[in-house]
């Protein structure tokens, strides 16, 4: 005990700044945010008024539109989040091919990461923009692809669709750089003998690709399926909610509660319960991936 008092006392100077900030800016505004979601919070005055007990919690399940936004997040993860694995993987495996200009490539493929998402959110809704004036119904319709142009934002699923093609335009490229140093550790002998053994492109892929970046590819699928529940700016740009709340996500719904109705109490239930989701999603993905790879 002594020798370990001594130790923590040795290491306390250095290690005390980083705890200090942990506890003011996470431990702190955590259990805060867990006490007002059981209470009703006065933000002018900084006080709570009263407590609720689980109030908060059971009107956000007998709330159509919570679980509105609920649906949409699920969504959003179930489509994204493979789409960007997939299409990352196959840039991946493109420019670990390409002999010149892999550098331009990996620049180009990544420039969407880089790029402002309020400045692309606005060029997709340009993009998306309901009759002639936007661009995908002038293309469709000069193809003769579409004979009338497409209200895709004023329409529930098409709006949808719009926020799912986004995510994934805008992360390919972060899953792009990541697969790409996993598949420049994979030894080249075994395509040289898959080649010899007359495989072709489709089985190298499936055979030997996918199952050397499997580790990477278990840490992708949690990180962006953390990302999805994120899901914020892209939807306050681009439909703002439209039509009525339908395409509204969890952490807009959330902020409409606290910042345009004042119910602090209510969306702190909804973060408290947004954090438990991703918690356990997150549990339950480490246990399949470890039992995956044992």
């Amino acid at each position: 005990m002594r020798k370990g008092i001594r130790q923590w006392g040795q290491a306390l100077p250095f290690i005390a700044p980083a705890l200090i900030l942990l506890c003011m800016f996470v431990l702190y505004p955590l259990a805060r945010n867990i006490q007002i979601s059981f209470s009703d919070y006065d933000i002018l005055a900084n006080r709570i008024t009263a407590s609720v007990g689980l109030s908060h919690y059971q009107a956000l399940f007998q709330s159509k539109r919570y679980l509105l936004a609920l649906r949409n997040t699920l969504l959003y993860a179930l489509v994204t989040v493979p789409g960007q694995m997939f299409l990352g993987l196959v840039l991946a495996c493109l420019i670990n091919n390409v002999r010149r200009g892999q550098t331009v490539c990996k620049v180009i493929s990544y420039l969407p990461v880089l790029t402002s998402w309020v400045i692309v959110s606005l060029i997709f809704r340009y993009l998306f923009m309901s009759g002639k004036g936007g661009l995908i119904n002038y293309a469709l319709m000069q193809t003769g692809l579409l004979s009338s142009p497409v209200s895709w934002l004023q329409s529930e699923w098409t709006a949808n669709l719009v926020l799912w093609l986004f995510g994934i335009w805008k992360g390919v490229g972060w899953v792009m750089v990541i697969d790409l140093a996993a598949l420049q550790g994979v030894p080249r002998d075994l395509y040289e003998a898959a080649q010899i053994d007359s495989a072709n492109a489709v089985q190298i892929f499936f055979r030997i690709t996918i199952p050397m970046v499997r580790n990477t590819t278990l840490y992708l699928l949690t990180v962006l399926t953390i990302g999805a529940f994120g899901a914020y700016i892209h939807v306050m740009m681009i439909t703002e909610g439209a039509p009525l709340g339908t395409t509204n996500e969890l952490m807009n719904f959330m902020y409409d509660t606290a910042f345009s109705k004042y119910e602090f109490g209510s969306a702190a239930a909804q973060s408290v319960l947004m954090g438990l989701m991703i918690f356990l999603l997150t549990l339950v993905q480490r246990r399949v991936t470890t039992e995956m790879v044992n």
